[in-house]
């Protein structure tokens, strides 16, 4: 049998570049080796964005247009709707039982984001435990392996640990250790320079952005300040143009030369801009045309089929955690 894996997004927003160049182009390939399952995971989005849920439930169907449109295929990958999964919100309550506030409080992801919040102490109670939910998911679908970024590795290390508290505590080992899988791509910067490319921050070329909007974001690109006539000598460390030339161009000789002359001095912004945008619309455009042809009721029908199959395993890995517990069934 396949190992499982499992991934995922959490529906607030499009999917974008980042997203592209990050995970998905490796789901494509990934789901021809393993079992994989991606999650929507609508109920983790609601933790920051409880007061737009007809937003977060909107942006389900957008975000399964992304994944059909780049290739993800539903014959081989099981997409599944967070929310109609009702034993990962049981799970969750149960695994919140063998942690701490101090070992949520020390997670640095957790930390991380509730700064770049700004929540303070005003923090929803919900976001604060969000790595317990994600335990929850990780282990109800049986997933071996999880892709993540670097800095996703606290997540796992709580779901492991969360696990074997629960197997030493009840003399079980119906759960199993999961296992990192770290992108080889590096994050892909923003397009103002200052951070990585977000959703939330809007500073990212979505995958289904039209050919104008592409262009328009390529040329707010930040490039080198101190490159201000073409016969200048240009910098191409920390030049968003080059980080996306790096990224997405199809022939990486023409991309060392452009830094050859871009260094030297004597080729503009503009030209260098309207390259970047070439090979993003090059990129982009048969995705796009996918995107726009697809139908709302077989993507419905693709959720369906796929959180029913999901519902079967998390029932059956609930079974499991109850017996193993001692919850007994009336």
């Amino acid at each position: 049998m396949k190992k499982k894996i499992l991934t995922g997004d959490r529906p607030t927003g499009k999917l974008h570049l980042g997203h592209y160049i990050g995970s998905l182009q490796n789901r494509v390939k990934l789901q021809s080796v393993y079992d994989q399952y991606i999650l929507v995971a609508d109920l983790q989005a609601l933790t920051d964005h409880f007061d737009h849920p007809a937003q977060v439930t909107q942006n389900i169907i957008e975000v399964t247009k992304d994944y059909l449109s780049v290739g993800i295929d539903p014959n081989q990958t099981t997409i599944v709707v967070q929310s109609q999964i009702p034993e990962i919100a049981a799970l969750t309550i149960y695994y919140l039982n063998l942690v701490t506030l101090g070992q949520l409080h020390r997670n640095p992801t957790v930390k991380y984001e509730i700064q770049q919040k700004g929540y303070d102490e005003a923090i929803p109670a919900g976001f604060f435990c969000y790595p317990v939910s994600q335990a929850a998911d990780i282990t109800l679908f049986q997933a071996e392996l999880v892709p993540v970024g670097d800095d996703q590795l606290p997540m796992i290390e709580q779901t492991n640990a969360i696990v074997r508290r629960f197997n030493r505590l009840y003399h079980t080992n119906v759960l199993k250790e999961c296992q990192a899988v770290l992108s080889k791509t590096s994050r892909l910067v923003g397009i103002d320079g200052q951070s990585k490319s977000s959703k939330s921050l809007g500073n990212a070329i979505a995958i289904s952005d039209p050919p104008e909007v592409i262009k328009q974001k390529v040329f707010q690109m930040y490039t080198d300040p101190n490159h201000i006539k073409a016969s200048d000598p240009g910098r191409v460390e920390g030049n968003v143009v080059f980080a996306y030339l790096d990224a997405f161009h199809n022939d990486q000789e023409v991309v060392a030369d452009l830094k050859a002359h871009y260094r030297r001095g004597g080729l503009g912004d503009v030209v260098l801009k309207n390259i970047l945008n070439d090979s993003l619309q090059l990129l982009l455009a048969p995705i796009r045309e996918k995107r726009n042809n697809l139908d709302a009721k077989v993507i419905k029908e693709i959720l369906h089929q796929g959180t029913e199959k999901a519902a079967h395993l998390a029932k059956e890995t609930m079974k499991m955690v109850r017996d193993a517990i001692g919850i007994q069934s009336f």
